[in-house]
């Protein structure tokens, strides 16, 4: 299409060439929201584009603009790693809530790296998702707090960090079912495998485990270690070599239990008999195991449905609110008074 008197119109290449810039700084400043100006370039440049535009007779296509606010109908999901079936789960239940209000969803693995995290959110906003719902906050909130920076639309799932809107599970109280359940065994020399130290679940988790023995007087040492068998294997290990042997780990993983109950047979102990072991998510593994897992269950699938409903009321103009699901403490052989 031309103008009349037959002028190629302006477009926003010819600005950006013109202006020595790139094009999308162009796109910024002519056609992005105020607050948005101002990051995207100097003001001597902002100044310099405008001039240019103006000179060039540039004028926003309306219809290429509407295709850019359009809702795209698709939700960006971000995890550690999909191969944890607890982060399957929550998956699932994103899925099958997105499924439920006409919306699609993709996954992608960060494997809890701040380059891999910072990169995948990019990736993300470049298929022009409606939202994100993000499983590998860590607890200083650095990088939740540069994606609210960029008014992205998002909910944590899982994890908390800062003051932004998460779905979780009450980790805190499941870490204090678990140091109850001990005490009243009569467990006073106990260990806890705590995970990352940069997880919210880590973190909870043990503290509701140290703060009620500490309630009973009793100090608790803790070991960090992967969310994963071999971690917990290598944590355990590390607890039955310090000191008084413990009689009884809290491991904020079920993958973590599993490890650590291999590392008591590998020291000539029996779990559940010597060494009481019990575990986080009551994974499906857990009941079915030579010698069942106690683990404090984690409503996985409907924490990543909740998650996905709340997401849907930010995008629909309502103040998000966090929530909370209760977890419940299933005993099973490996905790045998």
């Amino acid at each position: 299409m031309k103008r009349q008197g037959g002028k190629k119109p302006a477009t926003l290449r010819m600005v950006a060439e013109s202006a020595g810039v790139d094009v999308s700084t162009v796109s910024r400043v002519l056609n992005g929201p105020p607050d948005e100006v101002s990051r995207a370039a100097s003001r001597e440049t902002v100044k310099a584009i405008r001039e240019w535009a103006a000179r060039l007779d540039y004028r926003p296509n309306p219809h290429a603009k509407s295709l850019r606010t359009a809702r795209s109908n698709l939700i960006g999901v971000l995890v550690p790693r999909l191969s944890d079936v607890v982060l399957a789960t929550i998956y699932e239940g994103i899925e099958d809530a997105a499924a439920r209000h006409g919306l699609a969803t993709f996954v992608m693995n960060s494997h809890d790296r701040p380059e891999k995290q910072r990169a995948r959110t990019d990736l993300a906003l470049s298929r022009r998702v409606d939202g994100l719902v993000l499983g590998d906050a860590h607890s200083d909130a650095q990088l939740v707090d540069e994606i609210a920076a960029r008014n992205v639309p998002f909910v944590l799932v899982s994890r908390h960090a800062g003051d932004h809107p998460s779905v979780t599970c009450d980790d805190y109280l499941g870490g204090k079912l678990v140091a109850e359940h001990f005490l009243e065994l009569g467990h006073e020399q106990v260990g806890v495998i705590a995970g990352e130290p940069f997880a919210s679940t880590g973190i909870d988790r043990t503290a509701g485990f140290v703060d009620r023995y500490r309630e009973a007087g009793i100090d608790v040492p803790v070991v960090h270690s992967a969310f994963d068998t071999a971690g917990g294997h290598r944590a355990a290990e590390k607890l039955l070599q310090q000191g008084a042997r413990p009689t009884a780990m809290f491991a904020v993983n079920d993958f973590a239990a599993i490890g650590a109950m291999g590392a008591v047979r590998d020291a000539g102990l029996r779990p559940g008999e010597d060494v009481a072991v019990a575990g986080f998510n009551d994974i499906p593994l857990a009941a079915e195991l030579p010698l069942p897992l106690t683990s404090v269950r984690s409503p996985m699938h409907e924490m990543g449905k909740r998650a996905l409903e709340v997401l849907v009321a930010i995008l629909g103009g309502q103040e998000p609110r966090s929530e909370r699901l209760a977890p419940k403490l299933v005993v099973r052989a490996s905790t045998r008074p």
